[in-house]
């Protein structure tokens, strides 16, 4: 696992393009400022302890937690910069030349329907989120219309 310090070199010498931000509790965060999306933290809460993360957007949600991130705690050096670059990369990318672009327009909102007991969820765009409801309960929140579409899609919804 690497040190604290030895993210710190790792990523300042790697990305001079992020902006450092020294948060709370001896924490640092990075930020892209010419970021193409609404997104512009790509490492947060970098910690003494060696804990931290990275935006993921870019990967598969199984693979990143509910807010698009992954944690770095024992990453080495080549798999922090791999990470960190294919972030940058996906937050830099012009929206339109993504795969959004095949995705309809996205509507304020949407019934879906699935699961065993044919449950039906609400899929509604909400200042910058995509919150999806059972009910009165909110059971997710995604940045994108694409991660919401895609998550209920794998969970075996349809849009009535």
């Amino acid at each position: 696992m690497l040190t604290f310090s030895e993210k710190i070199n790792i990523i300042e010498e790697n990305f001079p393009q992020l902006t450092r931000k020294d948060i709370s509790l001896g924490r640092i965060n990075y930020h892209l400022e010419e970021s193409n999306r609404d997104k512009k933290i790509v490492i947060q809460h970098l910690h003494p302890n060696g804990n931290g993360f990275v935006y993921a957007g870019h990967l598969p949600r199984g693979k990143k937690n509910e807010k698009g991130m992954v944690n770095i705690r024992d990453y080495s050096a080549d798999e922090l910069i791999n990470l960190v670059q294919k972030s940058m990369d996906y937050l830099l990318e012009e929206k339109g030349n993504s795969d959004e672009e095949s995705y309809p327009l996205e509507p304020e909102k949407e019934n879906w329907i699935g699961g065993v007991d044919h449950e039906k969820l609400l899929l509604v765009h909400e200042e910058e989120l995509w919150n999806i409801y059972a009910g009165l309960n909110l059971e997710a929140a995604f940045e994108s219309y694409k991660e919401a579409h895609d998550y209920l899609v794998e969970e075996g919804f349809e849009k009535i």
